[in-house]
């Protein structure tokens, strides 16, 4: 398969990075995310592992995402991206993204529980800093948890 031109924005992510969450005033470190293009290019595979331990809040310790896969594509008549998820917890979401001007926007509107992120990137590309809301009338957004991104391989 040859590789979307569009995609090209998504070389921001690919290699390795440490991750660290932050959720209801704890620190959990010891993740990491790892973005590599998958079938010659047509799809960014993003895989997430890691350990819910140490400062970990006590319903992430006994019910972790983690391990999670993300594939992300692009519709060639529209320009949209897709970003599917699935986790550790059985999960299956299907979102929409950007990644344009150095930052990440993921969202996804579903009843009663819509979603969205946003990643900055700083450090000339190599942190990320990022944080997940959600809604459950699409009006008013709580903040849920934040990330902290950063790279340990290149692209």
């Amino acid at each position: 398969m040859a590789r979307n031109p569009a995609l090209a924005p998504l070389d921001a992510l690919v290699g390795e990075w440490s991750v660290e969450a932050h959720i209801g005033g704890h620190t959990v470190s010891g993740g990491r995310a790892v973005f590599e293009w998958i079938e010659g290019g047509a799809f960014l595979a993003f895989r997430a592992y890691g350990t819910a331990d140490g400062d970990a809040p006590q319903e992430w310790q006994s019910d972790s995402p983690l391990p999670s896969i993300c594939l992300i594509g692009v519709d060639d008549a529209t320009g949209v991206f897709s970003y599917l998820h699935s986790d550790a917890r059985g999960v299956h979401r299907v979102y929409q993204m950007t990644l344009a001007d150095g930052v990440w926007r993921i969202w996804r509107d579903a009843p009663g529980f819509n979603q969205r992120f946003t990643g900055v990137f700083e450090e000339n590309g190599r942190k990320l800093a990022a944080a997940w809301e959600f809604s459950k009338d699409g009006a008013d957004w709580s903040h849920d948890f934040s990330l902290t991104y950063t790279r340990t391989t290149p692209g």
